[in-house]
């Protein structure tokens, strides 16, 4: 009869316990459903309405502290294509922007693998960006902002929006240049025609004025990024090597902000 009773008892208190552990898992099952199905609109600089669960919002918190030197624009689904389209409207004083959607903020805060993936992406890009920015010299100043972007497949592209007017400055400079070198009689009389034909446009209020001066420059690679943006600063074109009709086109391109 002892016998009985003991085994009695082993399954009523293994019982028990499987009973509490199940209860358990279905709290914490609930409390996790509830911690990602609850959204709420998220501070900052957003395209869109971006809304992110409570556990993606702290990690997203935990993530802009980490990268303090990134300025991180969170996207909404909805506006994940336009936000491509016209990223180099989206500018930062700081080192470098970073366009993100919701959804990968969701997945990052979610899957820790799938965090190290990206992190190891912000990490290889500050590193890509300071090596290469040394190779632009005194053109550096003509860069006004750096971004980058990750599509749905982990991939990462990069833009940069760019003063193209430095360009236009050294054409003015080596023009000035040969007319220095021009006789001085025909440099006086090339003077005193440009002098009244500035006068005639004045008079009439049709005097041109530059416009278009800034560049989104895009590419897959900071490599390939920063040879688009010297020839840019160098000649006004990302491929110098272009015939006079494929440059005409490309300035009737709307890539201008």
């Amino acid at each position: 009869m002892g016998q009985i009773s003991n085994n009695s008892a082993v399954t009523s208190y293994a019982s028990e316990y499987s009973y509490r552990t199940e209860q358990t898992k279905k709290n914490e099952t609930a409390k996790e459903t509830e911690n990602t199905a609850k959204k709420n609109r998220v501070s900052g600089r957003t395209i869109g309405e971006p809304k992110l669960s409570e556990r993606a919002q702290k990690y997203y918190d935990r993530l802009r502290a980490k990268y303090s030197n990134m300025d991180f624009i969170l996207v909404s689904s909805a506006m994940k294509d336009e936000a491509e389209r016209n990223k180099g409207m989206y500018q930062s004083s700081k080192e470098l922007l970073v366009l993100i959607d919701e959804d990968k903020i969701e997945q990052m805060a979610a899957d820790e693998n799938i965090r190290k993936k990206y992190e190891g992406i912000l990490d290889n890009a500050m590193l890509q960006l300071s090596q290469a920015k040394k190779s632009l010299g005194s053109n550096a100043d003509g860069v006004k902002s750096y971004g980058m972007t990750i599509d749905d497949h982990g991939n990462a592209s990069f833009f940069a929006v760019v003063d193209k007017s430095l360009a236009k400055q050294r054409d003015r400079i080596e023009q000035k240049r040969a007319e220095n070198a021009k006789d001085r009689k025909e440099a006086a009389k090339e003077a005193a025609e440009k002098r009244a034909e500035d006068r005639k446009d004045g008079a009439e209020g049709t005097g041109n004025r530059d416009s278009g001066n800034y560049v989104t420059v895009t590419a897959n690679s900071w490599n390939d990024l920063f040879r688009k943006i010297n020839n840019i600063l160098t000649t006004g074109y990302e491929d110098p090597h272009m015939t006079k009709a494929e440059k005409a086109l490309g300035q009737n391109f709307d890539y201008t902000l």
